[in-house]
C-alpha cells in the first residue's frame, strides 16, 4: 500500500474582502499527481500557499506525511511562478542559484563540500541543464532559467514538489520540455501538485484532479474517466461530488 502523502481536511480560508476556499478536502499517496485548475481567483495558488505555510487556514486541516509542515519540510519542494517575480539582473550562476537551496540542509554559514556539488550537478542533470552551470543565470532563456528553479527545487531530494503555473511567461517549446521533465519526476515516483493555465496539458499528465468553480467550492476527482465537457460542468458548478 503506497503512503499518504498529503491529508486536506475541511479546509477554508478568506481573504479579507472575499472567501476564497471553503471545506476544501483531498488527499494524495506518494506517485499521485494532482493537477489544480480553476478561474484566476478561484484559490488555486492560495491553496499552495496554505500547503507552503505561507498562509494560514481560517479552520481546517493540513497533514503532510502523516505530520505537521514543520516535521515535513525537508520533504517538499516548491517552484512558483518564476517568471512574473525573478530579477534576471541577478549576479549568481546557475550553479550557486540551485545551490543556495541547500541551506535547509547546512546552515546558513556552513561551508559547501564536494557532496552538495553533486547534488546540484545531479539536480541539474535531471533537467538538462548541467552544462550550463557556470552560465550566469540571468544570460538563459526563460525556458532554461525556468528548468533551473526546477533543478533548484529538486536539489533537496524532495518527494513532493508543488508547481504554482510552472510554464507560465515562456515559449510553447519550452512549455512541452518542462511538462516533460515533470512527467517523468512523477513516472520515477515523485508526488506532484500542479497548477497550470493549460487545462487540457496538465489534465493528460496528471491522475487526478481538484477543480475549483465559483465562490471556493470543489470537485475532486480522478482523470480517468473525465471529458474536457465534464470538466467544464463542474468549473459552471454543476458539482459531481465523485471524491476519492
Amino acid at each position: 500500500m503506497k503512503n499518504e502523502v498529503i491529508n486536506v481536511a475541511n479546509l477554508t480560508f478568506e481573504y479579507p474582502d472575499i472567501s476564497v476556499l471553503k471545506n476544501v478536502n483531498f488527499n494524495l499517496y506518494q506517485g499521485d499527481f494532482l493537477g489544480i485548475i480553476g478561474a484566476n481567483g478561484a484559490g488555486k495558488s492560495t491553496l499552495i500557499k496554505l500547503i507552503l505555510g505561507l498562509l494560514s487556514p481560517d479552520c481546517g486541516d493540513i497533514t503532510l506525511f502523516g505530520g505537521t509542515l514543520n516535521d515535513a519540510r525537508t520533504k517538499i519542494g516548491y517552484v512558483s511562478q518564476k517568471a512574473n517575480s525573478f530579477n534576471s539582473d541577478f549576479p549568481a550562476t546557475v550553479k550557486e542559484v540551485v545551490r543556495a537551496n541547500l541551506f535547509h540542509e547546512k546552515g546558513l554559514f556552513k561551508p559547501y563540500r564536494k557532496s552538495d556539488d553533486k547534488k546540484v550537478i545531479d539536480a541539474l542533470s535531471l533537467v538538462g541543464m548541467a552544462e550550463y552551470k557556470d552560465k550566469l543565470i540571468g544570460s538563459l532563456s526563460g525556458g532554461q532559467q525556468q528548468r533551473v528553479f526546477i533543478a533548484r527545487a529538486l536539489v533537496g531530494n524532495p518527494q513532493l514538489l508543488l508547481m504554482d503555473e510552472p510554464t507560465v511567461g515562456i515559449d510553447a517549446k519550452s512549455a512541452r520540455e518542462i511538462m516533460n521533465i515533470i512527467k517523468k519526476l512523477n513516472q520515477n515516483g515523485m508526488t506532484i501538485i500542479m497548477t497550470n493555465h493549460d487545462t487540457p496539458t496538465l489534465v493528460e499528465a496528471s491522475n487526478k484532479l481538484l477543480i475549483f468553480c465559483e465562490h471556493g467550492y470543489e470537485e475532486f476527482v480522478t482523470t480517468s474517466d473525465l471529458s474536457i465537457d465534464r470538466i467544464a460542468d463542474i468549473l459552471a458548478g454543476k458539482r459531481v461530488h465523485q471524491h476519492v
